[in-house]
Parts: C-alpha cells; sequence; structure tokens
C-alpha cells in the first residue's frame, strides 16, 4: 500500500510498521549502539596498535574472553576462547581481575557477572549485543505459563530446566522453581538429572528456550518420542495447548530457537551430500530435528571442534554451526588436507554476536585504562541468587 493510498484511507501507520519499514528507531532495542564516547573509525589503520596498547597498559587489572561466534579481529585479543558457559567460568577462575571484558553477547555477560566476585566488573563493549533466542523468552511470559501448568494441575510435577542461552531472569525463575540450566554438551544429563527430582513416570519437564535443543536431547539421546514432546507457544492463549495435552506430556519445549541454527534444512543437508561425495555432515543440537536426524555427528560447539582436531587427512566435513567459526576451523585445518565447508549455501553470521567489532572492542578497552568504566553488567543481588543457585545444581551434576 502507497503512502497516498494510506492517507485516503485516514490509516496512520503504527510505530512497529514504521520500524520495520526503517522510517522510525526504537529507542530500547537500540541501546549501546551510540557510545557514550568516540568510537573509532572502523577503517582506521591503528586500530589493532590501539587496542593493543590499552591492553598492555592495563594488563592484570583486564581478563578479555572471546566466544567461538566472534569475528577473528576481535578473537585475536581474547585471553581465552570458548563457549558461553566454560568463558563464564574461566572469568570466576580469574579474581585477580578487576576487569572481565566480554566479547560474547548479553546472557553470556550476566552468567559471568553471576559467577565472578562482587570487586569484579563485567563488561560488554557493545550493549546491543543480545540473542534472539535468549529475548524469545522473558521473566512475564514464563510466570504466565506456570500458571497455566498450575491451573492444569500439574506445576507440583515439572522441573524446568534452562538453557544457559537464557537470560537471568530465566536463570533466576529455575532456581527459584527447583530446576537446573544446561548446555548443549551437557544437556543429556541435565534431563536425567530432572527426571529423577520426582517419580519418573509422573515428572514432566518445561525446557526454556531453544525447542530443539530440548527435543533432540529427549528424542534422540533419551529414546523419547516426538509425542511425548508439544510446544508451549508464548503468544498463544494458554500456550496453544490443552490441559489434557499439558498432562501427557513429558516435555514442555517453550516456542524458541536459535535464528542461526533454525536456518539449516534437511535440503541443505542433501544439497552437500549431492555436491560433495563423500563429505560427513556435523551440525549442532540447536538444529532442527530433522537436520540432527540426517546429520552424520551432533555436538556442542567444542565437540565439533574436537571432532575436527581428530579427523583424519583427507577427509571431508560440512558444518551446521555459525560462519565466523566454520571459516577459522577451515582456515586452521587446510593445511592437514581436511576440507570444511559450510552446510548451507547460504551465509549465516550470528548478526548480534557480530556486533562487537573492533571499534568497539577498542573503546571499551581505552576507556577502561583511562579509569572510566563503560557498559557494564549487573545483575541485581535478588535475581544473581537464584540464578547461581541453577547454575551451581548444574555444576554438581555427575
Amino acid at each position: 500500500m502507497t503512502t497516498a493510498q494510506t492517507q485516503e484511507l485516514d490509516v496512520q501507520p503504527t510505530p512497529l510498521a514504521l520500524l520495520l519499514l526503517g522510517r522510525e528507531a526504537d529507542p530500547r532495542s537500540e541501546r549501546g549502539v551510540e557510545c557514550p564516547g568516540d568510537l573509532p573509525s572502523p577503517s582506521d589503520p591503528d586500530l589493532v596498535e590501539r587496542a593493543r596498547a590499552a591492553k598492555e597498559k592495563l594488563g592484570d587489572k583486564v581478563f578479555v574472553l572471546g566466544h567461538h561466534y566472534q569475528r577473528d579481529e576481535v578473537i585475536q585479543f581474547a585471553d581465552v576462547t570458548g563457549d558461553s558457559f566454560k568463558l563464564a567460568r574461566d572469568a570466576a577462575a580469574r579474581p585477580q581481575a578487576e576487569y572481565i571484558v566480554f566479547c560474547g553477547v548479553h546472557f553470556m555477560a550476566e552468567s559471568a557477572d553471576i559467577l565472578t566476585g562482587d570487586d569484579q566488573k563485567v563488561v560488554l563493549p557493545d550493549l546491543a549485543a543480545g540473542c534472539s533466542m535468549a529475548d524469545m523468552a522473558t521473566a512475564e511470559q514464563v510466570a504466565e505459563c506456570w500458571d497455566v501448568l498450575t491451573e492444569a494441575g500439574i506445576a507440583e510435577q515439572v522441573v524446568p530446566v534452562s538453557y544457559m542461552n537464557s537470560s537471568a531472569d530465566i536463570k533466576a525463575f529455575t532456581g527459584k522453581h527447583g530446576g537446573t540450566i544446561c548446555t548443549s554438551s551437557n544437556a543429556r544429563r541435565a534431563l536425567d538429572w530432572a527426571f529423577e527430582q520426582g517419580e519418573p513416570s509422573a515428572t514432566k519437564v518445561l525446557f526454556l528456550p531453544d525447542q530443539h535443543l530440548g527435543r533432540n536431547t529427549a528424542v534422540r539421546d533419551m529414546g523419547m518420542s516426538l509425542e511425548d514432546c508439544v510446544v508451549y507457544n508464548p503468544h498463544k492463549p494458554n500456550g496453544g495447548l490443552t490441559a489434557d495435552e499439558l498432562r501427557a506430556a513429558k516435555m514442555i519445549l517453550w516456542r524458541g530457537h536459535c535464528s542461526v541454527h533454525g536456518r539449516f534444512s534437511l535440503d541443505s543437508v542433501n544439497d552437500v551430500r549431492e555436491r560433495i561425495p563423500g563429505v560427513n555432515v556435523l551440525v549442532h543440537p540447536e538444529c532442527r530435528h530433522e537436520v540432527v536426524a540426517a546429520a552424520d555427528y551432533v555436538g556442542s560447539t567444542e565437540y565439533i571442534i574436537k571432532t575436527l582436531e581428530a579427523a583424519p587427512s583427507g577427509s571431508k566435513w560440512a558444518i551446521g554451526t555459525e560462519l565466523n567459526l566454520v571459516r577459522r576451523l577451515a582456515n586452521r585445518f587446510a593445511s592437514e588436507g581436511k576440507e570444511i565447508v559450510f552446510l548451507d549455501k547460504t551465509v549465516c553470521f550470528c548478526s548480534t554476536m557480530n556486533r562487537i567489532d573492533l571499534p568497539h572492542l577498542v573503546w571499551a578497552l581505552e576507556s577502561l585504562a583511562e579509569g572510566a568504566l563503560v557498559n557494564r553488567i549487573e545483575v541485581d543481588k535478588e535475581t544473581e541468587a537464584f540464578a547461581k543457585l541453577a547454575l551451581e545444581r548444574m555444576l554438581a551434576l555427575p
């Protein structure tokens, strides 16, 4: 519909419509894009040297964490690299570091703040580096879901298990309701633990916020059926489910997903097998169930790296995970004669993870070096206490 037609009908575009058309901005979603200081130009030829100088000036006062999905230009300055939970634990193991600069996304920085000491300060170079999956489950929506489970008469039988890729609020909800956190590498252990908390035949799990990891773990790893799983949609009344459907389910999956891993399809798998005879398909468990079922290997980011490290020379691999990591692995193992390609033909970076670029990192490091604390991530004490309880339950898993 044209603007003229809109005016003829006396219809005014809504703020959401204008936002989608790119003609307005949402200041809440744009927080952190404009730094309260001078951000170096992306074309600044001195950026690398400036980052090195600021980091050297800070010395042991700063500890830089780099998630596997970060750009190479950022990863080069990381003291350690890893997945979200490994990095949070590494930060906790460095009590002498006054500043923890987390090159990742918001929920990761929150977890680092929860696990580090009160005197340590966690910094996220760009506050707009969020996570679409984590944002798919808000505290209000999950509280409403619990009310629905209570009305169905099953809340006492439900153990929440929340993926590490969730906000501090969701982790706190999980801790308050007797649940635990999981990563993609220990989801099976977390679910085993959850079903042991009550009568196995009656106990149910509310899995937040990634439906695919929950479904793949339950069906592929634990032998449940797809019929044992229902999907709770927070945008529908009662989650789009009847009380009978909730009572019959073993796994109540939150309707959330990773925008990167959710792009991979069965067609992607079939296409790469046709293009590259003898290829091994290795995917992350955040992928859709049909993709995981068709793959040769399935595992966490750390599993993907270790599998490629152990792979024989001459082997061919199609990897279903974030492109920055796949490209880095392809370059790393090329000299060993391992052919590594991205599973899909479509380039797929994690857009929010890529907000942490070299200009933002330089700005954060230089600010800290000058004594200015910027972009601190700080979880309130009550939320921290319950979230930490859920994380500690995960750490205690056998």
